[in-house]
């Protein structure tokens, strides 16, 4: 059995950070250790809007040195890190990590860079972006970003695909083992499909799945996506079966998601698909 070691947001109600990551990853067989950096009542862009808070600073650290204390840190596999309350809690992640590999020298780092997009209601803390960029990027195994995610961490503005698979590269270039843009948007290869690009030494990828025509956009996508990918790797599967599972998995939660009119995530519903993904698009290797 793998462990990962999970530091992101929690909502008490709905799928988003932790609530989105925690249980599929532990369907697909991983022992989960989730650490909060907030705790709010939902996820941010509900128009009633949201109560909680962050995490204080020193909380991550303290939790850490709980679970070095009762020396189970050689154990953890892994540790993803999404959404940061503060950029404080950053600095206390790295901590975390550099505890994790001395522990075990195996143990992967998975970088969700969550930055935020104001436009749809997702607001990061100041600091936050600026550490992904300058401190999280140089340490990460595997980064995880969207479309403008991968922009500000390459300062660059992405409109192709071709320029979406140079900034990507960059990426591996300044040690990034593996990374995967989780959504194309405006770059993609075709209009009106939901892709995704990944990036590794050995070549590119390009997969898709359909879009569906929601009411309005779930949220949690991102984290879902992050932490298939992260649990299928640990399940040993190599990093193109696991781009092909962890995207038919996230296809079968949004047709769930959609034929049931809902605005949270059906992770319940469609958890099967977790374990047992029904494979209908396969990752093309791009030239």
């Amino acid at each position: 059995m793998k462990r990962i070691l999970s530091i992101q947001s929690h909502v008490v109600f709905g799928c988003a950070g932790n609530s989105a990551a925690v249980f599929p990853m532990r369907r697909l067989g991983m022992e989960v250790w989730p650490i909060n950096t907030v705790q709010f009542s939902n996820h941010t862009q509900y128009e009633a809007g949201w109560q909680g808070m962050a995490m204080p600073a020193g909380h991550i650290a303290a939790l850490c040195q709980g679970l070095c204390n009762i020396e189970v840190l050689a154990r953890c596999d892994a540790v993803l890190s999404g959404y940061l309350g503060s950029a404080e809690q950053g600095d206390e992640i790295l901590a975390v990590v550099a505890a994790v590999k001395r522990a075990n020298p195996a143990a992967l780092y998975f970088c969700d860079p969550v930055m935020g997009h104001p436009e749809k209601g997702c607001i990061v803390a100041p600091g936050v972006t600026r550490f992904l960029t300058e401190q999280a990027l140089p340490v990460a195994d595997i980064m995880a970003p969207n479309l403008l995610e991968l922009e500000t961490l390459c300062d660059v503005h992405l409109t192709t695909l071709a320029q979406t698979r140079v900034a990507a590269r960059q990426l591996l270039e300044k040690g990034v083992k593996m990374v995967l843009v989780k959504h194309l948007g405006r770059a993609a290869s075709v209009p009106g499909r939901f892709e995704m690009l990944l990036a590794t030494p050995e070549g590119d990828y390009l997969i898709a799945r359909p879009l569906y025509d929601f009411a309005r956009q779930p949220v949690g996508v991102g984290d879902l996506i992050s932490a298939l990918m992260l649990a299928n790797l640990q399940a040993g599967y190599d990093g193109v079966s696991a781009f092909e599972r962890t995207n038919a998995a996230v296809d079968a939660v949004l047709r769930q998601t959609w034929e049931a009119n809902a605005y949270e995530l059906q992770l319940i519903t469609a958890q099967s698909a977790f374990a047992e993904p029904q494979i209908a698009h396969r990752a093309e290797r791009l030239a």
